[in-house]
């Protein structure tokens, strides 16, 4: 099956050539690699202030992602409600100096500064990971992991999924429908339980349906099994001048890591 890159892909890089650009218009190849190498750089810090630090690199790339800032910051949020447990617990769990003791129960401000550290980790790790990758098509993509050499039929089975979890949602809202139309209210018994099984047995079933549908639709287009694409991917001025900024930035959060260390 051949396809064009989208519009995204192919839409010309202008600007100063000292500009870092808005992150859409970059290698999508670049884009997944610096945030793999980010994502390694900060799971392997400690230092509170690289991480704070790693965070604020991680804000800046925000404004450049073309995302919605108050959706993005919403579900930043929403992971940040689990986190907070972490800070409540997990200060109580780790051995250390005593911080402050509930009914007998002290917390260390060890524990707090673990909890800390998991914290800005995660915060950093999702929101470069939401600014470099979330913002991508997903058929642009398998598009870019295939020209970085990742096993096809992985990059295949992700495109796939991608493009046909909706449909598999639909279909679930439907049958959930026919459930209701028939009077179905469901509580904590036998025939609850039965009757959810029957529903993923009739998932199962008619997404094995559908994805015989498609392939037959694939073949008879030409499909052999491969992606054909009829342009490449290719590196320009701005995304060697990200990429030199990405690298700086690493570079100066673990210099950071090991001079804190070191002191």
């Amino acid at each position: 099956m051949m396809q064009r890159l989208t519009s995204a892909e192919k839409a010309p890089r202008t600007g100063s050539l000292f500009a870092i650009g808005p992150i859409p218009d970059l290698d999508p190849r670049l884009r997944i690699v610096l945030a793999t190498v980010f994502a390694l750089v900060v799971v392997g810090l400690s230092d509170l202030l690289a991480l704070f630090l790693a965070v604020l690199v991680a804000g800046a790339l925000l404004p450049l992602s073309g995302l919605p800032k108050k959706r993005t910051l919403k579900r930043m949020a929403g992971m940040d409600g689990f986190i907070i447990f972490t800070l409540i617990l997990l200060p109580f769990s780790v051995p250390g100096t005593p911080m402050l003791s509930v009914f007998g129960i002290s917390a260390s401000w060890e524990g707090l500064w673990q909890a800390v550290e998991i914290a800005l980790t995660a915060n950093a790790v999702i929101l470069a990971l939401m600014c470099l990758v979330g913002s991508m098509e997903p058929v642009t993509m398998g598009h870019a992991l295939h020209a970085l050499r990742m096993p096809e039929q992985l990059v295949q089975l992700l495109m796939f999924t991608i493009r046909y979890i909706e449909t598999l949602r639909s279909e679930y809202l439907r049958l959930r429908s026919a459930m209701k139309m028939r009077g179905f209210r469901p509580v904590t018994n036998w025939h609850t339980y039965r009757s959810f099984g029957y529903l993923i047995g009739m998932m199962l079933v008619r997404a094995l349906e559908r994805s015989e549908r498609v392939l037959g639709a694939m073949k008879c287009r030409g499909f052999s099994g491969r992606f054909v694409l009829l342009e490449s991917f290719q590196m320009r001025d701005r995304d060697w001048i990200f990429a030199a900024w990405m690298t700086t930035a690493m570079v100066l959060l673990v210099l950071l890591e090991a001079w804190h260390g070191i002191a």
